[in-house]
């Protein structure tokens, strides 16, 4: 029998968000065990429940979304997105510059699709959301991922950008609020990425998805308002704001000088055209939730429950000894680093692999998110306060006893080296 192969596209196709640990995980459920996932910001699998009036929205409007839409959206989403991208103070955005898709992540392939020939390179940051990464690869382009730095909050390293320009690179990605490092980047960085991309005629693709999950009184500024001339293409959703990650709602807004894009927004329009329509139910939350109480502010604030949770987190992780981590202005995650002088981790998806077989609490490995060194890990902190402490009790427990397990090793190895 002839094997089916899968196209070699795939090849450097990459998602362990729900990789070969998930796997694992799901053999682990499976057999009946009970896991504790830290790997993914699925909000209503730990309590997050959507804002009622925009269930209800949903539920009024199930008689009118038999139909396919128009293939950007519905007029009354595109209009409250429209409305609230003029509010952030993005400037010359019109109806025509929204496209609604099935979540941010649709989109994004879509933008990508239609800006790469084959070769062409995108800059990406290092850490990413690897989504990113895939649909540049499977867009035929190349993913050339630039530093941010760590010693710095995170911050993109702006040398390091200007330094892997060249004459294929097509743009450039923000993720700001950024997943998974959860930093939020100053206007001075913002203004310098957007000089960056003027100078050199790069498009900005910004992930904005995060934009409203803030902590600490910390203020977002939309990457497109900042400019009127570079093209800017900004994604969102319902996802995490909103916590409506199974609706599928997102959006795009194009803005900048689009008259110089004519044929690239031709692209998008072929693109969104041969979709038919994004998800029609999750395109009538969009005004309701945009249009009414933000909801999202009572868990950020002080008190708040996503608020509790961060700072418990934080504690808890940074006790670990040999556990360091930048504080998350932002998000539902946070990007730890483990010391490589305590943890000598050489396969770090492997030593996630044994940590949830050993603790059955499941977290990803920080070359998932193209992070260079197998020295840190993202863990999501959505879970309750008391599984949080279980949760990160258990990978205290799973790290103690590998401190022990080397010292004990580079004892021996000290030991042996003596006598011989």
């Amino acid at each position: 029998m002839r094997k089916i192969h899968k196209s070699s596209k795939l090849a450097d196709v990459l998602y362990d968000i729900r990789g070969p640990i998930m796997e694992r995980a799901r053999q682990m459920e499976d057999e009946g065990q009970k896991l504790i996932k830290l790997n993914i910001g699925n909000l209503a699998a730990f309590g997050f429940d959507a804002p009622e009036e925009v269930q209800q929205d949903m539920i009024r409007n199930l008689p009118n979304s038999a139909g396919y839409s128009d293939s950007k959206g519905i007029f009354a989403a595109r209009k409250a997105v429209m409305h609230y991208t003029q509010t952030q103070g993005v400037q010359g955005v019109t109806l025509d510059d929204v496209y609604l898709g099935n979540g941010a992540s649709d989109l994004i392939a879509m933008a990508t699709n239609a800006l790469l020939d084959d070769g062409d390179e995108l800059l990406l940051p290092a850490p990413d959301y690897p989504l990113w990464t895939a649909v540049t690869t499977l867009s035929g382009g190349k993913p050339v991922h630039y530093l941010c730095d760590e010693s710095q909050g995170w911050i993109p390293d702006l040398d390091d950008i200007r330094a892997k320009i060249t004459p294929r690179t097509k743009g450039i990605v923000v993720i700001n609020p950024n997943n998974p490092t959860g930093a939020v980047y100053p206007d001075a960085v913002l203004h310098d990425l957007v000089a960056i991309a003027r100078e050199h005629g790069l498009v900005i693709l910004a992930d904005e998805v995060y934009d409203k999950v803030l902590y600490d009184d910390v203020r977002h500024t939309a990457m497109a308002s900042l400019s009127t001339d570079v093209l800017t293409l900004t994604f969102n959703s319902l996802s995490k704001s909103y916590r409506a990650c199974g609706y599928r709602a997102g959006w795009m807004v194009v803005s900048g000088d689009k008259r110089a894009a004519r044929d690239y927004i031709d692209g998008l329009d072929m693109l969104a055209n041969m979709k038919l329509c994004a998800n029609v139910p999750g395109q009538w939350a969009i005004q309701t939730a945009l249009g009414g109480y933000q909801s999202i502010y009572d868990l950020v604030r002080e008190g708040g429950r996503l608020r509790r949770q961060r700072d418990l987190a934080y504690e808890l992780i940074t006790a670990i000894p040999g556990v360091t981590c930048v504080k998350p202005q932002a998000a539902l995650y946070m990007f730890p680093r483990l010391d490589p002088e305590i943890y000598p981790i050489k396969d770090d998806r492997q030593f996630f692999l044994e940590l949830l077989e050993a603790t059955r609490v499941m977290l990803v490995q920080g070359t998932g998110f193209n992070w260079p060194h197998p020295d840190h890990f993202r863990i999501v902190f959505l879970p309750h306060e008391d599984d949080l402490r279980e949760a990160i009790g258990r990978v205290a427990s799973f790290l103690a006893d590998y401190r022990s397990r080397h010292a004990a090793a580079q004892t021996a190895a000290a030991a042996f080296t003596k006598l011989s």
